[in-house]
This record gives C-alpha cells, structure tokens and sequence, in this order.
C-alpha cells in the first residue's frame, strides 16, 4: 500500500511560409466543402438547442485555402506574438508551487488517516488526478521551450524545457528534433511523425481487408477489444512511442531531409538511441544528452525506492506520471485522428498549410484547459504559429477565425465521447475516389 515518505524549435512562422509555397497545386476535393465540424455549432458559433451532435461530421475543405499565411498573421494582434520570460518563469513556478502544496497534501495520508480505507483511497486519487493534471501543464510549458514560445533566450529555453522534460521522463532534445518534424510535416503520411495512419490508395473500403480485415483486428474493434486497445494506449502509448516508437512514422528516408548519412543503429527507431533513423547526425549529441539526463532521472528514482519504498514512490510518482501521460496521448491523438480532418501524400498534393490546417480545437472544459495552458482548445492556431506563447493564444485563435472560415475545425464532442467514436471511425485513411489526393479516415462504420 502507499506509505508516508520517512521524511530544434520548430519552424517559425515565416520558414514555413516559406514551405508553404512550395507547395505543389490542388488536391481533390474529399467531400463538399462545409462547416467546422463543432458539435452541433454553426460557424458563428451559435449552438442550437434543438440540434444533436451529427453523427457523420461535415469535413473540413481538402482544398487550397483563400487566405495566406501572412492573411492569418495580419489578423493577430502583434503583441500575442511577445515572449516574456519572466511571465514564462511565473507559469513554471506555479505549476511546481502546486504539484509541491498537493504532494504536501498527500504526504498527511497514511495508514490511519484517514480512518477509512475508502477515503484513503478516494485521497490518493484525488492527488493522483491533481498532480497529473498540473504535470500535464508543467509538460505544456516544456513543450512551449521545444518551440522557442517559452522566451527570446535559446539557452533559457532549453535549460528550463530539459528540466521540466526530464523530471517527466521525456528525453527533451530527442522529443524537440522529432517533434519539429511533426510541425513541419502535419497531416503528410509520408513525412509526418506521430499517429501517421495506414494508408490504402484503394478508393472508399477498398482497403479495408488488408489493413482492418484481420481477425486480430476484428476483435479489437468489439466494443471490449475497443475498450482494452484504449486502455492500453493510456497507459502505455507515450512510453512505447519514446521507446519504440509506436505509431510513429516508419519510412524513415535517409536522403529526405538532407541526412543523407545512414543510421548507424540496428535497434528499432527509438527517441534515446543517437544513431536512430529518426535524427540526423548533427542531432546525435542532443540525442545522447536526453538519454543521460533520463538516465539521471531514473537513478534518482532507483534511490528513491530503495529509500522510502516502491509503494511510495509509486503513488507519489509514477501514478501522477501515468495519468500525465494519458492525457498527452489524448489530446495528440484526438488533435490529429478525426474523420473531418483529411491527409496528404507530399508526393502528390501536401502543402504545409493544408497540413498545418488538419487538426482540430477540443475544450477540456474551463479547468482543465487552464491546467494544460490552453494547448487543446488553441492547438490550430498553435500549428500556424508555434511561436505564439500560451498566455496569449486564445485572443490570437479568436483573432484568425474569422479569416480561417470552414477551413477552421473545432469538436465540441465529450472527450470521453471524441475518443470512443474516433477510436471507432478512425483505422486508415484513403481517398474517396481512385485518382483524388485527399485521404480521409475509414472505420467500422465504413
């Protein structure tokens, strides 16, 4: 039982207006173009009281948008474009202040108190949900250091984003480089870095029975197959991504990119190993660093278990940590993985606005996009423009809606409802008709 204690950035915004005009002509048209999909929302953003949730959302245009970049930045206030280290600092000291106050908190829990067995449970818990929450924001703020959104200050970003990064277990400079890719490559299959799904250039279900057919694929579509695959996922999905990287990207081309020298390892891609096909070789030191300083990390840990206890440490680390990692793999999953949303083959028709354009907003509700510093309900605007840190995203997302227009997506969904559904309806992507560039998710309902 627990125990007492004794005791590289992204691009900026203008680099990849730059990608973006290399962009190469028209993809087909998925679908008519409609409205966000938002719940039920129409594009003022009205809600009416008479009218469900549409079971098959209206997709968002696969087309070249009418505006530019530089139409979306004109629309921003430039102040939301400001980075000020000291507030940066503030947000980091809070989310620390309070993950101190709840482990506090936590530690007056012990075998007699509370009295009951219940309430104890129902403490931990409580903590549990707590410290996840608030480590899930302290993540956020890393991530925004990754981006170059944290301060003007290289060195500060990078020293802050490790420290936050590594007391989460995440290699921070191995995570900066892919997730960089990530940014520069959204909604390509063909490049893109996180939850890339298979492809079948077969029109409509063709593809169905080579890539969901299977009878393992089957039983995981069940409604208890559903469940067990999701559950998985929450707990073990960020780490197996690190490690694995599962439902990354798998066609890792040595010559795109520019890193034409070939990787040295034969271990699977994986964000720890420097000579990973995923980094290049002049990324290879940072790599090796991340790897150390989570090494460190769980040294410090390994003490700290011969010290106080497994238990101990598991209910004040390691269950905060799982629930920290749950919601990163909810809110990446359900920003990319939505049967409105299309992809692109940068072979065939992929540009990066087009790309940067498929994802979609999703409220957490008023607290929990506080504690996750606004990273879900603002992540379109933050895949146009990365640099813009989270204090100010929300006057610049409600700045650019306007001009966005339907080629702007919001989901006013449930989460627990979003994931059951997409979990559903999203297993591979392929165009409607043979010839069309825009792929689009298929499920069972398909």
């Amino acid at each position: 039982m627990c125990q007492r204690p004794s005791i590289d950035r992204t691009p900026s915004g203008d680099a990849l207006a730059d990608a973006f005009k290399k962009g190469k002509g028209n993809a087909a048209i998925g679908d008519r173009p409609g409205t966000a999909f938002d719940g039920g929302r129409d594009t003022a953003g009205a809600r009416p009281a008479a009218t469900p949730v549409p079971l098959v959302p209206t997709r968002r245009p696969a087309t070249p948008p009418p505006f530019k970049l530089s139409d979306l930045r004109a629309a921003i206030p430039p102040h939301c474009f400001h980075r000020s280290a000291a507030r940066s600092l503030a947000y980091v000291a809070l989310d620390l202040a309070l993950l101190a106050l709840a482990a506090l908190a936590a530690s007056r829990i012990g075998p007699t108190f509370p009295a009951s067995p219940l309430a104890r449970g129902v403490a931990w818990a409580l903590y549990w949900s707590v410290a996840g929450c608030v480590g899930t924001g302290a993540w956020v703020c890393a991530h925004e250091c990754g981006h170059g959104a944290f301060s003007t200050s290289p060195t500060l970003n990078d020293a802050v984003g490790a420290a936050l990064h590594t007391l989460l277990l995440v290699p921070y400079w191995s995570w900066k480089f892919s997730h960089a890719r990530h940014h520069a490559h959204t909604g390509d299959v063909e490049g893109d870095e996180v939850f890339v799904p298979p492809v079948s250039w077969d029109a409509g279900t063709a593809g169905r029975a080579s890539l969901a057919g299977t009878a393992t694929g089957r039983a995981l579509r069940s409604a208890p197959g559903r469940l067990a695959a999701i559950g998985a996922a929450l707990t073990l999905g960020w780490p197996l991504y690190l490690t694995l990287n599962v439902s990354g990207r798998s066609n890792y081309d040595h010559g795109r990119e520019g890193r034409e020298d070939p990787s040295p390892s034969f271990l699977p891609p994986n964000h720890f190993d420097p000579g990973s096909p995923i980094f290049s070789k002049r990324q290879r030191a940072g790599v090796a660093g991340s790897a150390a300083l989570v090494g460190g990390m769980l040294a410090a840990l390994a003490g700290a278990v011969q010290k106080h206890g497994a238990a101990t440490v598991f209910c004040f680390y390691g269950a905060p940590l799982l629930v920290t990692n749950a919601f990163l793999v909810v809110i990446t999953l359900l920003q990319h993985s939505h049967p409105a949303l299309p992809h692109y083959a940068a072979s065939a028709d992929w540009d990066w606005l087009r790309g940067a354009l498929a994802t979609v907003d999703r409220s957490f509700g008023p607290l929990l996009d506080a504690a996750f510093h606004h990273i879900a309900d603002t992540h379109v605007l933050h895949h146009l423009f990365s640099g813009i840190p989270h204090y100010h995203a929300q006057e610049a997302a409600a700045a650019i809606k306007p001009v966005l227009g339907d080629w702007y997506a919001a989901d006013g969904r449930s989460v627990l409802r979003a994931l059951w559904e997409d979990w559903r309806d999203c297993h591979w992507v392929s165009p409607d008709r043979p010839g069309e560039s825009a792929l689009w998710f298929r499920g069972d309902r398909d």
